[in-house]
């Protein structure tokens, strides 16, 4: 069982049935698989495509810049929806931000976070890492090793990495395990962008990709189970 985990969600799983926006049943459907995890501690980074994507809008007049900020913006709104959620489903939460919202959001502090989860919160931090040009993967990365987690979640559309693209390769295998150098090597492996996976590799943090929306499978990896895939030092 793992003390201490960070859940990596993407903004188009938040949007649920709807093209964008925000999904409050899917929202709510995680909140309740959240809750199923027993006695660890859980940090949410949370991404904002079901808004922006800093990266596709930059151009015809927006700098790169602006629109990276923009994204980031994005995964606020995301964090502060999630929150509510969460604290309706009966799940402690907070939201925290890396960006200075402070009429909306407190600002994320290594303290505070701490003192939250101490409190049995989840912590949920929008705002990316705060800075344009680094994705919410490597946010995710940079957070998890902050508050020491024991293990990144990366909860996709999949359930697990494989050895080519399951949805044009039929003959695509399911991986168990793959160390953090293969992950960062092969270009076939696409779970997170490579700047992410290889300062995990620097860290020997651990990342457990595995499929979203199957029920009980945030708890059963919580626990230690093999679910989806492991990607580690060794």
């Amino acid at each position: 069982m793992y003390k201490r985990i960070l859940l990596k969600l993407s903004g188009e799983q938040l949007q649920g049935k709807f093209d964008g926006g925000f999904d409050t049943q899917r929202a709510m459907w995680i909140a309740n698989e959240v809750k199923k995890v027993e006695a660890t501690e859980v940090v949410l980074m949370i991404g904002g495509g079901n808004y922006v994507r800093g990266a596709q809008l930059a151009g015809g007049g927006i700098e790169r810049v602006t629109a990276d900020n923009m994204g980031m913006l994005g995964t606020l709104i995301n964090s502060l929806a999630l929150a509510d959620v969460f604290n309706a489903a009966g799940v402690p939460a907070r939201a925290l931000t890396n960006i200075v919202a402070d009429q909306i959001a407190d600002q994320f502090t290594h303290r505070r976070a701490l003192s939250h989860l101490a409190k049995k919160r989840v912590v949920i931090v929008g705002g990316g890492i705060g800075r344009p040009y680094l994705t919410t993967d490597t946010a995710a990365v940079n957070l998890a090793l902050e508050l020491d987690c024991d293990a990144i979640f990366k909860a996709t559309k999949v359930d697990g990495v494989y050895d080519g693209d399951p949805a044009t390769n039929p003959d695509a295998k399911k991986l168990a395990k793959i160390t953090l150098k293969q992950a960062v090597e092969q270009p076939e492996i696409r779970v997170m962008d490579k700047a992410a996976i290889a300062l995990a590799a620097d860290h020997a943090q651990q990342i457990v990709v595995f499929e979203l929306l199957k029920d009980g499978n945030i708890a059963r990896a919580a626990a230690g189970e093999a679910v989806g895939t492991t990607i580690s030092a060794q």
